[in-house]
């Protein structure tokens, strides 16, 4: 670049009150810096196109947001969804039936052996999901897509005859449960939200004390290929994107290759959703990506667990390593986990109290946005939908960097700096030079117009 007034952007660090502020000139200069410090980006080298960002909606958060006063309510919304002045989220996710962010077990149809689902019911979600939801679709002018997933099926459908502790779809509900997906589908947009996908099953390998059910990769297949995928046909429900696994990175190759490998099944499927608990394992979102290019890849769950950890900086930075490094190895939307949720990180009816990048102080009636709220906004106010990843490279560890160009082709460059350290860096842009500086602990997202 011959001069710094080509690039300009935003920056978020841990040391100064202002966040997603413009950035100041004087990290930005025409003097090439002396170091080894060089991010190398190359606009001609293109990869996957981006869906979007977002959040999820449930009974929890909707629950919380409607113990706010009714102005703070209003700016929530406002803070994730409206495009100009938040986040402009444009993809979300929502539970079928309860999961543990719910007040409480519940499912559509509680009458044991109602097959023909006749007594299939949305009324709960009425009361606060529906209107959060429609509320978020609003705001967003309805450019938000909604995958909705099941933590579990009714009680009286499974093996172990309740909604937590793990257990099986039996058998012979099999049939019954693939029509209760497309039912809450047409309930669903009958209330007037349209659900752009569903994921066959939360977290299919965790045996959980909250809601849960269990299936092995084998199983998976087999309930999407017999029964899922031919009633979403059925049901003139083609349309309806299907996403399997849906739970951590550690075994989503050898998770999905199972399903992936059989045409029959495969033909069903959209893509494979995963989650960040445990381990890292990025090389696996590389794996699937390079071993089955034709489908998708989504991260479709993320929270800091233990608790709402009011103040941290750490919250951030880990959403932001998450997200560099899942988008850089294929993936085309990242979802994080509660839009909001109470001081205590709930409700949840099983302790399983987590952050949230709002939290909302219910007895002062004021919210806390937390550090994760900030980076987000680095990646969704920034890189809109149908924005292309890039080829960009970082020669030293501590600075990670996402690049794309937008549909109205700037070039949009997210550099996180998670050390102690200020670092000067030379920004290559195809064959155009600047030098950068990087604060400690910051987020700084560049952007070079055509």
């Amino acid at each position: 670049m011959s001069n710094a007034t080509k690039i300009a952007g935003f920056i978020t660090t841990k040391n100064y009150l202002d966040r997603i502020a413009p950035i100041p000139s004087s990290f930005l200069s025409e003097t090439k810096t002396t170091g080894d410090a060089a991010i190398q980006v190359q606009t001609n080298r293109q990869f996957q196109t981006i869906e979007g960002f977002g959040g999820a909606f449930t009974e929890a958060a909707a629950t919380t947001l409607y113990k706010m006063p009714k102005p703070v309510q209003r700016a929530i919304i406002d803070a994730y969804f409206n495009a100009k002045t938040g986040h402009g989220y444009t993809f979300c996710r929502t539970h079928i039936n309860s999961c543990d962010f719910s007040l409480g077990n519940y499912a559509y149809v509680d009458t044991p052996g109602d097959t023909e689902l006749t007594s299939f019911s949305i009324d709960r979600d009425r009361k606060a999901l529906i209107p959060f939801i429609r509320s978020a679709m609003d705001t967003a002018q309805n450019q938000l897509k909604i995958l909705a997933s099941p933590w579990s099926p009714p009680a009286w459908m499974k093996t172990n005859g309740q909604m937590n502790h793990g257990g099986k779809l039996k058998t012979e509900f099999a049939k019954t449960w693939a029509k209760y997906y497309c039912k809450y589908i047409q309930e669903y947009s009958v209330a007037g939200i349209p659900i752009w996908g569903i994921s066959v099953q939360n977290e299919p390998a965790a045996n959980q004390v909250w809601d849960s059910c269990l299936y092995t990769a084998e199983e998976e297949r087999d309930f999407v290929r017999d029964h899922l995928g031919p009633a979403l046909e059925d049901a003139d429900l083609p349309h309806i994107k299907l996403v399997i696994w849906d739970h951590n990175r550690d075994k989503m190759y050898e998770r999905a290759k199972v399903v992936y490998e059989d045409p029959e099944a495969a033909k069903f499927v959209w893509g494979t959703g995963f989650h960040w608990y445990g381990d890292d394992h990025f090389e696996n979102v590389q794996k699937l990506y390079d071993a089955f290019p034709n489908k998708k890849l989504i991260f479709t769950e993320g929270c800091q667990e233990g608790g709402p950890h009011i103040g941290s900086w750490d919250l951030g930075e880990r959403y932001a390593i998450s997200i560099i490094n899942d988008l850089n190895r294929g993936t085309v939307a990242w979802i994080d986990w509660n839009l909001i949720l109470d001081e205590q990180g709930g409700p949840n009816h099983m302790g399983n109290y987590c952050s949230a990048p709002i939290i909302a102080d219910t007895n002062s009636g004021k919210c806390i946005y937390q550090s994760s709220y900030y980076y987000l906004g680095h990646f969704s106010r920034f890189i809109r939908p149908g924005s292309v990843r890039v080829f960009s490279k970082s020669t030293i560890q501590d600075l990670q960097v996402l690049s794309v160009v937008t549909p109205d082709k700037k070039i949009v460059i997210v550099i996180m700096n998670s050390s102690d350290k200020q670092i000067p860096f030379n920004l290559c842009i195809n064959q155009n030079e600047q030098s950068i500086v990087s604060p400690p602990h910051s987020i700084m997202t560049l952007i070079s117009n055509p």
